[in-house]
């Protein structure tokens, strides 16, 4: 048993999923860093020194806070705000992998239509050997 789970997790496929998970949870973290402390900030001046960390909607009269931390504790809330900074980061994500999943379509596309090198002269004689056996 532990040798069939040694071959199945040392498969390439297994290997390379480890890796574009761990990869893709640092880049997640880039992104997440991207839009909460680049872009957010840019977009909350533009809108008249907003902060969208704080937008929420009390959902119970016990709520009275200003903060989302603080109303959050008084009462349920609905942090809309939250909600449309992770929606522009799933944007911004899938933004860039349409950009490199396009790219490496461009890449399989120019090996397709690479010509097939040509046959060794072992190959050729071996088919016409073949073709004139053929022909009789």
């Amino acid at each position: 048993m532990w040798e069939e789970f040694k071959k199945f997790a040392l498969k390439g496929n297994v290997v390379d999923l480890a890796v574009a998970v761990i990869i893709g949870a640092a880049f997640g973290k880039i992104v997440e860093s991207v839009v909460g402390d680049l872009f957010m900030p840019i977009i909350g001046a533009v809108l008249g020194g907003l902060d969208f960390s704080n937008y929420f909607l009390p959902l119970a009269k016990s709520v009275t806070a200003s903060s989302l931390a603080e109303a959050k504790k008084q009462g349920a809330v609905l942090a809309y705000g939250s909600f449309l900074t992770i929606v522009i980061n799933f944007t911004i994500i899938a933004a860039i992998l349409f950009i490199v999943v396009k790219a490496i379509n461009r890449l399989k596309a120019k090996e397709a239509a690479k010509p097939d090198p040509a046959p060794s002269k072992e190959v050729q004689l071996l088919t016409e050997i073949r073709d004139a056996l053929v022909k009789r």
